[in-house]
């Protein structure tokens, strides 16, 4: 939904409405109303609601129903104010807590169920009784007291993207914890965030209300619709308006944030390119202040472009136990090599890719004896010219190009970030080198589809656009992870065939993982085996049906239908004995 459409929606228009009529209250109101509003006129003390005096007058004489007016200023920007101390630090809370260690991170969120579990209001006056009575003080006080809602919401938001493969794309290409959080964590949570806040502020504006009512928080002369309400409680049989008058306000700017909050919920992707784009001007890459960082020379010639050798990858349980998924694998790359992995869901395939790439969590407890990428030893902590390495020399490939693609930007900002950042390319020249990325693998008219957005692309050309995006540095390793599982088998000829084209073009290593192996066997110069964590064969990817000795072998490609299977039968399944058998004889049980 466009923002046109979103202010042409009932919500929309209620909400405009209110914005600006409050808008013009705050701004003009103390010059309109003031006179009618401080000064004091005994003769007319107390009077009844009339024309003149909608609400009636105070016991000063002064008109209610323009202290109301004049008293919106200061409610309101109190009620911002704290609105924006939640916001702002919950989302600075929630986003550090999810880069933080696992151990530093459980203490982080326990922290924060402690906070959550003690009583917002008792909190609340809490910090006033200590800070005093003033309305700095409680702004801060309604204001820190909605932390650790706001730092909940932004934590569990932002764990449940930081997960996703663009998230994994971009450490890939070097990007570091900061710039991960600002431009691909931030712009996809941030319509739920608006939401919460602009719901946030109608709970706050209602709590300073109360605060000023119990006298805690705007102090005399100064005034706000609280502590109206307050002055005119005493005499609400006499004179009811002179507290409805307050509540009034109080109530109709509350349903204004309410339909704020609503009209924001109408989202539906149309405004995320310019949050987006808001985010990655702050934190832009094109700073050609600093050198280009040039990108390590590869391995030896002989030596291998990528290995990793006696590969663990363990994983802790809730019991305080650890289980471990991929057990003393082994994987050699040499350059220019096409090597498969095969196996049934939960084989550890992906796991090892992941390790070899490095992009493995905090969560993953990994044991290896070495792990190199070309001259990059990957077992100590990089440098920047390390990562600048790895974002030009490393492709990635996922499963899913709608989850590995970040939705909040256009293919072209994404297919441009490791021209800019790593080969210090100016924002023409990366788009020129996007553009050729995309060509590359087949999408026609591929300037205008730079300024599309993901889900504006079939499956396919997601797919090819993940290919291309590989392919704006210079790989000599690309890692596709089940590239194809999710496609029809045309397409799955179209994307494979753009990896065999970009494999020759660029000479890169290739490690395809995949189910299907059939496909790997006809694509990949040799393949490996894996069944519960372990290799449990490697062969040479043309003999692999006359070679292939290992029982779990043998019976993936028993389950293979051709042109002569009896078609009366039932496809066969591999039988749970010979999985059994297979995992026992390679642990040596």
């Amino acid at each position: 939904m466009t923002w046109r459409s979103r202010l042409l929606s009932p919500s929309g228009i209620a909400a405009a409405v209110g914005v600006l009529l409050f808008l013009f209250v705050a701004i003009a109101g103390g010059s309109i109303f003031l006179a009618a509003a401080e000064t004091s006129n005994v003769p007319a003390r107390l009077l009844p609601p009339s024309l003149e005096h909608p609400f009636g007058t105070d016991d000063l004489g002064r008109d209610i129903f323009a202290r109301v007016l004049v008293a919106a200023r200061v409610s309101l920007l109190l009620t911002l104010g704290a609105t924006a101390v939640s916001t702002v630090g919950g989302i600075a809370y929630g986003l550090i807590a999810v880069i933080l260690p696992r151990h530093v991170r459980r203490l982080a969120t326990g922290l924060l169920d402690i906070l959550l579990a003690f009583p917002w209001l008792l909190m609340v006056l809490f910090f006033t009784v200590i800070w005093g009575a003033s309305a700095t003080s409680a702004m801060f006080a309604i204001g820190i007291s909605g932390i650790p809602f706001m730092a909940r919401l932004v934590y569990n938001l932002a764990s449940s993207v930081s997960g996703r493969d663009y998230v994994r794309a971009a450490r890939v290409v070097g990007v570091g914890p900061f710039g991960i959080l600002v431009r691909h964590i931030l712009p996809n949570i941030a319509n739920p965030l608006f939401v919460n806040a602009a719901a946030t502020a109608s709970v706050t504006l209602l709590s300073f209300a109360g605060l000023s009512f119990l006298g805690l928080g705007v102090q005399a002369p100064e005034y706000d619709w609280g502590r109206l309400l307050q002055d005119g409680i005493t005499r609400i049989y006499v004179n009811p308006l002179a507290a409805i008058g307050p509540g009034i306000a109080v109530v109709l700017a509350g349903l204004v944030f309410t339909f704020v909050s609503e009209a924001l919920a109408d989202t539906r992707g149309g405004g995320r390119g310019a949050v987006a784009r808001r985010a990655l001007g702050a934190v832009s890459p094109t700073r050609r202040a600093r050198g280009a960082v040039a990108p390590r020379t590869g391995a030896a010639p002989g030596e291998p472009i990528a290995e990793i050798a006696d590969l663990r990858v363990a994983f802790a349980t809730a019991d305080g136990g650890e289980v471990e998924r991929v057990r003393g694998v082994s994987v050699r790359i040499q350059p220019g090599e096409v090597v498969g992995i095969v196996g049934e869901s939960g084989s550890g395939k992906s796991l090892t890719a992941m390790a070899l790439a490095g992009l493995l969590g905090p969560d993953a407890r990994i044991d290896t004896s070495t792990h190199r990428f070309g001259g990059i030893d990957m077992t100590r902590p990089l440098t920047a010219a390390d990562r600048s390495t790895l974002g030009v020399e490393l492709g990635m490939v996922f499963q899913d190009p709608l989850t590995s693609l970040n939705p909040a930007l256009t293919i072209g900002r994404q297919l441009t970030e490791v021209p800019e950042v790593h080969l210090k390319m100016s924002r023409g020249e990366a788009r020129a080198h996007a553009t050729a990325a995309l060509e590359a693998v087949g999408i026609a008219d591929a300037a205008r589809r730079l300024g599309q957005y993901p889900h504006q692309f079939s499956g396919g050309m997601r797919q090819r656009a993940m290919i291309g995006q590989a392919l704006t540095g210079r790989p000599k390793l690309i890692i596709a992870d089940e590239p194809t599982t999710a496609l029809d088998v045309t397409v799955q000829r179209q994307v494979m065939g753009v990896l065999r084209r970009a494999q020759r073009d660029t000479g890169a290593a290739i490690v395809f993982i995949s189910h299907d192996i059939a496909l790997v066997s006809a694509f990949c110069d040799r393949v490996l085996v894996m069944k519960d964590g372990v290799v449990v064969e490697e062969l040479d990817a043309e003999r692999i049906r006359e070679d292939a000795t290992h029982p779990y072998s043998r019976a993936l490609l028993a389950c293979l239908p051709d042109m002569t299977s009896d078609r009366t039968r039932p496809l066969p399944v591999i039988p749970p004995e010979v999985a059994a058998s297979a995992l026992a004889e390679e642990v040596g049980v």
